[in-house]
């Protein structure tokens, strides 16, 4: 019996010894911070694992081992399995180890370089590396990245995930952030240009910027600080309007234009530093981003407005300011809306100021949803697919986790995301309400019908099913303005550039009635001047969005919608009659026309506009005279002109007449008089910066 109990005691303490346990855990740094792609490994075995994006692991063990912790740039750790199944780790920096990699760029003839090396080259003079490629200048550089070398170089940096795995670093190009080297911006950077290169790894990566550094982050510096990163931005090209002669085309017609994409992208480059390209900057668009004190209309869905001035920049020249303001509705009393959000979750569209923005844009936008709303979402990248089916405006819980849930992946298949929205948009059409696909992207479609033109033709099919669309631009580096610009004219909709959390408050929280309900569709302008009183004019801006003079009787010829509240402006520069004017070269009179007025000779212009309502199809038509009487410019007119003359100065344009950006900062102040969301004072800001910086 003893022998008995004895060999039972022994039998006992061999399973505790042998038990196995499911080890789980959370690895953090010092500050508490989770630390995805720790290595944990079984002491003494080949067993392993990782943690995941939230610093969590789990691995089969027995009691009595040791786990090992290994993550780059930080101590390893050990840690003796005991009867607890939960072990959470917290693990120190390693102050030795190369947490950040510096690589200095050089040119392979080292005698071509002719320019001293900067202090930073000198104080890394040790790490001097040859190389002709970015990839080459990290390969082998430090531990933990790894170069898989194709037609097109990949980089991993080690200590994130598997090294094998579908994720590359963010890259940093002189403060610029860009989700891919091979998005032509990165994979263009001359080596002979760049100052030095920095690694960032794991937690720190994430710490310094943000969770689209989660695979890491490589920041690269050139020498001179301001790398042309719209090298693979696309702007449509404008010819800039010249004066024309009123003897032989005395009409002047154009559609009206709302959106305001080109400010909000010029801010976004000056307050980067970057050069500006002139075809990103439309004047129209910059004039419209402000509010102007126009009355609200009485009779037709918007108030018509003129004024003539003696130009601020050209004392032989008139202005003419043209404005019309939208009638203006609280959101109460907008129709039900059916709208249907088409976002762009393709691998472009993962840096912070693309997806991450666009989810908390959208937010601004879902929280002022009524329950009358309906909403659906639709995602594309390589295929398109619906991940909320039509939900009401007061479910919002459910419509922003259905938004916090996107995720960024995969090329951008935007034909067949316009095609899954419009149908979805047409199967839950309301009548009589606002039925509108709001699409954002950066505009970066490389699957399917892509090129500008095949897009405008989908859209033009698209808009008779009587959905109106909007477009929303979001991020840089690869933004695609031109095609943005198009789909939004020919879908019956605006098309607005968000930047930042502020841009996404001015567009869906003051501007939300503007932005997504259309009060009057196609609506164009001509304007008729009396050659008795002007000799030639010049419309400022608006050149994509010019018209035949016959278009604007054709009723089937698209033209430019006009939002709840929005205000358009649009500025003439004219040469009154007897002014002789270098801008305008002389002609012979002619014969056969007869150019003498046909009633009152004190009339300066005739204004006609020509407008659908939004469900219609047949255009009413307004007609205002302008009287030949100059008044004094109102602060109103002034800061309007302010805006234009900057924009004239931004397109290098050969009409600014030798004034300087001081003098458009003159006329912003005197215009300051009614601020109350403070943009006229950014803009004073703006201009200045932009002075600073040339």
């Amino acid at each position: 019996m003893k022998n008995l109990i004895i060999l039972f005691i022994v039998f006992s303490t061999f399973q505790v010894t042998a038990q196995t346990n499911t080890i789980t855990g959370v690895v953090t740094d010092t500050s508490n911070q989770p630390l995805p792609g720790v290595n944990v490994m079984v002491e003494g075995t080949s067993q392993g694992t990782q943690t995941d994006f939230d610093g969590k692991y789990s691995i089969v063990a027995y009691q009595g081992q040791t786990l090992v912790f290994n993550y780059v740039g930080f101590k390893a750790s050990k840690v003796k399995i005991g009867v607890s199944k939960v072990i959470n780790v917290s693990m120190e920096e390693d102050t030795q180890a190369l947490e950040e990699v510096v690589i200095v760029a050089y040119g392979s003839n080292v005698s071509s370089h002719k320019s001293p090396p900067s202090p930073a080259q000198i104080k890394r003079k040790k790490q001097k590396a040859y190389h002709n490629s970015i990839s080459q200048a990290l390969q082998g550089r430090t531990a933990g990245i790894q170069i898989t070398n194709s037609a097109v170089p990949n980089v991993r940096i080690r200590g994130i995930g598997s090294i094998s795995a579908e994720k590359e670093p963010l890259y940093i190009v002189d403060g610029v952030p860009i989700k891919k080297i091979n998005n032509g911006v990165v994979s263009k950077i001359r080596p002979e240009d760049i100052d030095k290169v920095n690694v960032y790894k794991g937690a720190k990566a994430k710490q310094l910027f943000g969770s689209s550094a989660r695979n890491g982050c490589v920041v690269i510096t050139t020498k001179n600080g301001n790398y042309q990163i719209q090298n693979d931005e696309n702007y449509a090209e404008l010819t800039e309007n010249k004066f024309e002669h009123v003897a032989l085309s005395p009409l002047s017609t154009f559609s009206i234009d709302v959106d305001k994409a080109s400010y909000s992208n010029v801010r976004r480059m000056i307050n980067n530093g970057q050069q500006i390209p002139v075809d990103a900057v439309k004047v129209e668009e910059m004039i419209n981003y402000f509010n102007y004190d126009y009355p609200q209309p009485t009779e037709h869905p918007f108030s018509i407005n003129t004024e003539v001035v003696q130009t601020p920049w050209n004392k032989n020249t008139k202005l003419v300011r043209i404005g019309l303001q939208g009638k203006s509705y609280t959101d109460e009393e907008l129709p039900p809306s059916n709208l249907t959000f088409l976002i762009d979750v393709s691998g472009s569209m993962g840096s912070a100021n693309k997806l991450p923005l666009l989810k908390s844009a959208f937010k601004l936008l879902v929280n002022q949803l009524r329950e009358k709303d309906r909403v659906a979402i639709i995602v594309y990248a390589g295929a398109a697919g619906e991940v909320l089916k039509p939900t009401r405006g007061n479910k919002k819980e459910e419509i922003i986790n259905a938004l916090e849930n996107l995720e960024s992946g995969g090329s951008t298949s935007g034909g067949a995301g316009i095609e899954l929205a419009y149908k979805l948009a047409q199967k839950n059409f309301i009548k009589n309400g606002n039925n509108r696909v709001i699409l954002a992207t950066d505009g970066d479609f490389n699957l399917g019908p892509s090129s500008d033109k095949a897009m405008v033709e989908l859209i033009e099919e698209k808009r008779k099913t009587g959905v109106f669309l909007s477009v929303l631009g979001f991020g840089m580096g690869n933004y695609k303005d031109s095609k943005m610009e198009k789909l939004a004219d020919k879908g019956n909709g605006n098309h607005a550039y968000i930047d930042t959390m502020q841009e996404a408050q001015k567009v869906f929280g003051q501007e939300f009635g503007g932005t997504l309900y259309t009060i009057a569709k196609d609506v164009k302008i001509q304007v008729e001047f009396n050659p008795q009183a002007v000799k030639g004019y010049r419309l400022i801006g608006y050149e994509n969005r010019l018209l035949d003079d016959e278009d604007f009787i054709d009723d089937t010829k698209d033209a430019g919608e006009l939002g709840s509240g929005h205000t358009v402006t649009a500025l003439y520069e004219v040469i009154p009659s007897g002014v002789d004017s270098p801008y305008l070269k002389e002609v012979h009179d002619l014969k056969y026309s007869d150019t003498t007025i046909k009633g009152n000779p004190d009339e300066f212009l005739t204004v006609k506009f020509r407008y659908k309502k939004p469900d219609g199809s047949v255009s009413t038509e307004i007609n205002q005279v302008l009287k030949n009487e100059m008044e004094t410019i109102s602060p109103d007119f002034s800061f309007a002109a302010s805006v234009a003359l900057f924009g004239l100065h931004l397109r290098k344009s050969q009409y600014t007449n030798n004034t300087t950006l001081n003098d458009v900062i003159v006329l912003a102040e005197n215009g300051m008089a009614n601020d109350p969301q403070g943009y006229k004072a950014e803009f004073v800001r703006l201009v200045k910066s932009y002075m600073d910086s040339m």
